[in-house]
């Protein structure tokens, strides 16, 4: 098990696509062809079976056999964070034991969604996963999609006393609410990971302090994500200003359809990676009229 980011250092971990047949089934050729691509586009890690991922379509055995096979395929050529979360305690720590075992650099853990839980229920939740676990653990606050935030006292605890909760991705619509989860934790916790979410929101987070990304643009547009960072770490301002300009010109991809993954799948193979389109039912494939739109927006970065 690796250091996942040294502080003061940057780090870009694309959340890689599950790719699967016309069944729903892992594609393992197209899979490893995936794996390979991030690596070679230089990601400094990667998470999979993250929201990108579909981990929520895939039953326990699925997302076993998703991660076994990623992190032996990636056999520890980078760092790799495995989404392990469950609606329930015991099946969240079940998942987290098998990617440790298979050998994750640490695992991203979104709080139970469709039941509201109090602060100390979700303090518990998690301290609970970070004591049964030995690999690092992730917070992942995406409320939009779980219907509830973890909280800024909830994340504060838990940074404070749960030394194996070593960060956070934090997915919110609100560069305040990133830059409030670093002012309160590196007061006492200075190494704690803070990865922005939203990929226009990391050259922010980078600025306010924080480690980098979890960007899903990375996965066909390598070039504008580490340009911002390579912009970031040079202090040039105007190299910046034009990644993010770039960036900002993807962002429209995930409003085309929801869920997104049929989006990301068809821009990874409109930029010329051999990989099925396929999604996860109850998500449907792209339509002829949406894989354009996809196209056109693509052929309008660099312009």
């Amino acid at each position: 098990m690796r250091v996942v980011c040294q502080r003061n250092s940057g780090v870009i971990f694309p959340p890689v696509p599950s790719i699967v047949d016309e069944q729903g089934e892992l594609d393992k050729a197209g899979m490893a062809r995936m794996l390979d691509h991030v690596i070679e586009s230089g990601a400094d890690g990667m998470l999979i079976l993250g929201s990108g991922g579909e981990f929520s379509q895939f039953s326990s055995l699925q997302r076993k056999e998703i991660a076994a096979f990623c992190l032996h395929h990636v056999d520890s050529r980078v760092p790799v964070l495995v989404g392990i979360a469950c609606t329930g305690t015991a099946e969240t720590i079940e998942l987290g034991r098998h990617a440790q075992e298979h050998g994750a650099d640490g695992v991203l853990v979104v709080n139970p969604y469709y039941v509201k839980l109090s602060d100390d229920a979700r303090f518990m939740h998690y301290k609970n996963i970070a004591d049964a676990l030995d690999t690092p653990v992730f917070l992942y606050n995406f409320p939009d999609l779980t219907g509830q935030d973890i909280g800024l006292d909830v994340i504060t605890r838990l940074a404070r006393e749960v030394p194996n909760i070593v960060g956070i991705k934090d997915t919110i619509d609100n560069i305040s609410h990133t830059r409030e989860i670093i002012n309160r934790v590196h007061t006492f916790r200075p190494d704690f990971i803070v990865f922005s979410g939203y990929d226009e929101y990391m050259l922010d987070t980078l600025l306010l302090g924080g480690h980098g990304g979890i960007p899903a643009t990375f996965n066909f547009a390598p070039d504008i994500t580490r340009g911002i960072y390579q912009a970031f770490q040079d202090n040039d301002l105007e190299q910046a200003r034009y990644f993010q300009q770039q960036l900002a010109k993807l962002s429209p991809l995930y409003a085309l359809e929801q869920p997104f993954f049929g989006v990301i799948k068809t821009a990874i193979r409109l930029c010329g990676l051999d990989i099925s389109t396929a999604v996860v039912a109850p998500a449907l494939p792209l339509s002829d009229e949406k894989t354009a739109q996809v196209k056109a927006i693509l052929a309008s970065i660099h312009q």
